[in-house]
């Protein structure tokens, strides 16, 4: 006699006892926050992550797939660890991409939930039934899929394997891959919605599994982690492997010349304090000098001695400059000066990454990639910690010294006196009108318009020492990479360089600003409307956020390029490329609930950000002249000295 029927209600709770199970399994191996999509098929998710609530899982709500998982991004990369994105079924799963993307070439752990429909309605004309279990497959470090017809019919065991699997997938421990984008695509069987009498019974059950067994994460991840990778037969995480599991342990000669290059930060937060004590040893050791990315999170740091503005220098490089030797740290920074010379340096080159066995030479000239780290690299080579730097090393980072130290004076007179000229038009434009004259419309806009160097200089310097740093990409890390004070106060610098795209700029910011507690936010205008739903986070960001924009009315990235054709009539330049946008981002904050103001005075700066980091979450507009700013920077690349003096 066949079994009777399983009732509507008895349905529901099985999805959601289903779903509880699989968020409790990540709860246990180290979840600690989540993002919540709107959906239905999605509901026994969101209602299980509500009911984990009171153990401490920290939720956060978001009505726009994509931003919520650029959000998740900003957590993770601030955690090392993954936050997990709760989304239904259909097109929504096809808005995690861009982050998915970006995970995984920034390597960041991410953990991405969507619900499905059962397998008996795919491929049968079924509202809202996609293809979706591989939108994210090429991008992700692993995908896993609950039972097709539905993830209730999974038992308790096998819904925990399938949770522990991605949990550790997400940070790296699967296929000797770092930290990335994992995909829970779990089908729900109709119906979907439990009712009164069946939460509270439920969560009856919950409270008295967690008073057994408790649901924190103390002590409990790195179990978690070492199960699933057992389970999936590849209990290996790069950043972990003994350096005798290698064939040889690639070598540099501490005795003679050659520097540093330290691409973006991209290992664990965990893995940073040690990163660091080994760059500054072997730095004693060789005498090498480190030029060091503006995302690398080495310039300002006590005991390092770091070269900045390496991408003006080697524009008119001097053959001083040269070395044999380059020890490459992660990806390249973002500067094809540096990738040019390096390409034709004719140096030994060798590359240490933190955990990521990909292939990092785009160029072509690493003899070998060590994938352990710096720390693992040295600690391999105990006869290192003997000996002091030869006279030719220390005579090279002299040069390289001295050669920064020219160009940092070069720098300030040529970008201070072009802040000296703006408070002269405004004088002489205040002047104007005491006397009662009609204001030069010219000269008005010149007086309110920055030039983008001198605004990252500014705010390099203005910015409280340790408060945190995201650079958007295009211009913004550009031209903190090139024109931010060196000597300005040490700070954390994040941005997203993995796949360099402006999508989610704002909410992965809101992102970091909740993890750490307080950042700044450097964009320009296209990149910040890219990602304009990221000024919903504002009614629940607990994390403080400022918001400096670059008001260039278009993309100024595209200025900087050889685009423009002459006579000017053969291309629609604005058209085509710039793109302004006629939307008031003071009125689109406001609309929000975002206080803002724009900077009108370069003088007015010290005060408008003082008030502007006071406030959970504002906005400061600087207008510039991205045409104009193009050409500074090109002058302003050809001031290097060609033969520094020591």
């Amino acid at each position: 006699m066949p079994a009777a029927p399983a009732t509507p209600a008895a349905t529901a709770s099985a999805n959601l006892k289903a779903a509880l199970g699989l968020l409790l399994a990540l709860r246990r191996a180290g979840l600690r926050q989540a993002v919540i999509c709107p959906g239905s098929r999605s509901a026994p998710l969101a209602v299980a992550a509500a009911l984990l609530e009171p153990t401490g899982l920290v939720l956060h709500t978001a009505l726009d797939e994509r931003s919520a998982s650029f959000f998740a991004l900003g957590l993770g990369l601030a955690a090392g660890s993954p936050a997990a994105v709760i989304t239904t079924s259909g097109s929504a799963v096809a808005q995690l991409l861009p982050a998915c993307v970006e995970a995984d070439h920034g390597a960041i752990a991410l953990l991405l939930l969507s619900a499905d429909r059962p397998q008996r309605l795919k491929g049968c004309g079924a509202n809202q039934s996609v293809n979706q279990e591989t939108f994210l497959r090429d991008s992700c470090r692993w995908f896993g899929q609950g039972d097709p017809a539905g993830l209730a019919a999974m038992d308790n065991a096998a819904i925990t394997a399938l949770a522990l699997q991605g949990y550790a997938a997400s940070l790296g421990v699967r296929g000797g891959l770092p930290a990335g984008a994992v995909h829970l695509n779990l089908p729900f069987e109709e119906p979907l919605h439990a009712d009164g009498a069946s939460l509270a019974a439920i969560a009856k059950e919950l409270g008295a599994l967690v008073a057994e067994r408790g649901a924190g994460t103390e002590g409990a991840a790195g179990v978690a982690v070492e199960e699933a990778a057992a389970l999936q037969g590849r209990a290996v995480n790069p950043s972990q492997l003994d350096p005798g599991q290698l064939d040889s342990v690639p070598r540099l000669d501490p005795d003679r010349p050659g520097l540093v290059v330290a691409g973006p930060w991209r290992g664990s937060p965990a893995a940073w304090p040690q990163h660091l004590d080994a760059l500054v040893r072997w730095q004693r050791r060789s005498g090498w000098p480190v030029l060091a990315d503006a995302l690398s999170g080495l310039r300002g740091q006590a005991n390092l001695a770091c070269v900045a503005a390496y991408d003006l220098l080697l524009d008119t490089a001097s053959p001083a400059l040269a070395c044999p030797q380059v020890l490459r740290l992660g990806s390249l920074p973002s500067s094809r000066r540096l990738e040019r010379w390096l390409a034709g340096l004719g140096a030994s080159q060798l590359l240490v990454s933190e955990g990521e066995p990909r292939r990092l030479d785009p160029l072509g000239v690493v003899a070998a990639q060590y994938p352990l780290g710096l720390a693992s690299w040295l600690a391999a080579q105990p006869e290192l910690a003997l000996g002091a730097p030869a006279a030719a090393s220390l005579a090279l980072a002299g040069t390289w010294r001295a050669a920064e130290a020219q160009l940092q004076h070069q720098l300030n007179q040529q970008l201070n006196q072009q802040l000296n000229q703006q408070l002269n038009q405004e004088l002489n434009q205040e002047l104007g009108q005491e006397l009662n004259q009609q204001p030069n419309q010219q000269l008005s806009a010149a007086a309110r318009s920055w030039s983008e160097p001198a605004l990252a200089r500014q705010l390099s310097r203005l910015l409280p020492a340790g408060l945190p740093l995201m650079l958007a990409n295009s211009s913004p890390v550009r031209d903190w990479a090139c024109f931010a004070d060196p000597a300005a106060p040490p700070r954390p610098i994040h941005g997203f360089r993995g796949a360099s795209g402006i999508d989610g700029t704002l909410s992965e910011a809101c992102g970091l600003a909740e993890a750490l507690g307080a950042l700044v936010l450097l964009s320009g205008d296209l990149a910040l409307l890219h990602d304009a739903n990221g000024w919903l986070w504002r009614p629940q960001l607990r994390g403080r956020l400022t918001v400096v924009l670059v008001d260039n009315q278009g993309g100024g990235i595209f200025e900087q390029l050889p685009i423009r054709a002459e006579p000017a009539e053969l291309l629609d330049f604005e058209r085509l490329f710039a793109m302004p946008q006629a939307v008031d981002p003071i009125a689109l904050a406001g609309l929000h609930g975002v206080p803002a103001r724009r900077v009108e005075r370069p003088a007015d700066l010290p005060d408008l950000l003082s008030w502007a980091l006071q406030q959970p979450f504002s906005l400061l507009v600087v207008n510039t002249d991205r045409r104009r700013d193009a050409q500074l920077r090109q002058r302003l690349r050809t001031m290097a000295p060609l033969e520094p003096t020591p």
